[in-house]
């Protein structure tokens, strides 16, 4: 059966919406539960051109995407990169597109905030872990945090709304989280906690990193009221609301409680590669359609084929018996 005009419909009748590019797998951290400290990254002969990414992206809004979000890597490290946010942003003005965001590590904010407030870019996700300059040395392997902060101000200062995503960490940061949380709904900022998950080798256990995120909301009950909020972003978190601070709290909770029944995106990285999933293996290679004609139809039929097989689901596991990751890929491949 095929999908209404300008829908995307997969087989389970779930309306694809949202659509995720990776714009580059580089990045200028190397967190510890994300990569390894010597990373060996895409040749840069393999990436789709910034014009390419424009052309995909438009074919995916023509099919019904309404919200897009540009991930790495760190997608503000990519050369020339507001050349491609500018140009996506006339969907912005012509209404085809409702929402354009980023999700960042807030490195080189500061010097874009301003533009890509000017782009239409209302909402960006900051990936911050600690708030312990130290620590965040240590997480990051190549970060600073003060450079993130004055990245944060400017994105506020810019009218562009912040959200932190911190991956909680058993050992590192779970002692932190309550300190986290007053301290970004003090600056009006949600936050939202991620369980780590099993993407690419990297040079620790994640099995020592892994904290499940029903023991930290567990923990938080003890000192904050968590009330159950319909609130949503597109995205897979699931929002309280913490009346001490009257701001919310997000859980994207992969391993305990996946969020796969409602899963409305896909993922397309720099290279050209669209999962259906993040946490299967299966993919779909538009970038050879993409090249091979002018024209979009056998790109739109590649896409249709894509998503007329995406799976139900991920099976995410991390323990003692289960060392390798669920997919070899490192999360900046695909993006956050």
């Amino acid at each position: 059966m095929r999908a209404p005009a300008g829908q995307m419909i997969d087989p389970f009748g779930r309306t694809v919406s949202y659509l995720r590019i990776s714009v580059t797998d580089r990045c200028d951290f190397r967190c510890v539960y994300c990569m390894a400290e010597d990373m060996t990254f895409l040749p840069k002969q393999d990436l789709l051109t910034l014009e390419e990414l424009d052309r995909l992206a438009t074919a995916f809004v023509e099919k019904g995407v309404r919200k897009l979000r540009l991930t790495g890597g760190e997608p503000l490290g990519r050369r020339n990169i507001m050349h491609l946010i500018r140009s996506l942003s006339r969907h912005l003005g012509t209404g085809a597109l409702e929402e354009l965001t980023i999700t960042t590590n807030g490195s080189q904010l500061e010097r874009f905030a301003a533009e890509l407030a000017d782009c239409g870019v209302r909402r960006i996700n900051v990936s911050l872990d600690t708030l312990d300059p130290d620590k965040f040395k240590q997480i990051t392997r190549w970060g600073n945090l003060d450079k993130v902060m004055a990245g944060i101000r400017a994105a506020q200062a810019a009218g562009i709304r912040v959200k932190l995503n911190a991956v909680a960490l058993k050992g590192f940061n779970e002692d932190e989280i309550p300190e986290m949380l007053r301290w970004a709904h003090g600056e009006n900022i949600d936050l939202t906690l991620i369980e780590t998950m099993p993407l690419g080798e990297i040079d620790g256990d994640r099995t020592d990193q892994y904290l499940p995120l029903s023991a930290v909301r567990a923990q938080l009950a003890e000192r904050f009221t968590l009330a159950d909020i319909p609130y949503a972003t597109g995205g897979p978190a699931r929002y309280v609301e913490v009346k001490e601070t009257g701001g919310r709290l997000g859980f994207i909770t992969p391993l305990t409680h996946n969020f796969c029944e409602s899963c409305n995106r896909v993922r397309l990285t720099c290279t050209g590669t669209l999962y259906m999933c993040l946490g299967q293996e299966d993919a779909a290679d538009l970038r050879a359609p993409l090249r091979a004609s002018e024209g979009n139809e056998l790109l739109s039929n590649a896409i249709d084929e894509a998503i007329g097989r995406k799976p139900k689901g991920h099976d995410f596991i991390i323990d003692r018996e289960t060392r390798k990751p669920a997919v070899s890929r490192h999360m900046s491949v695909t993006g956050g």
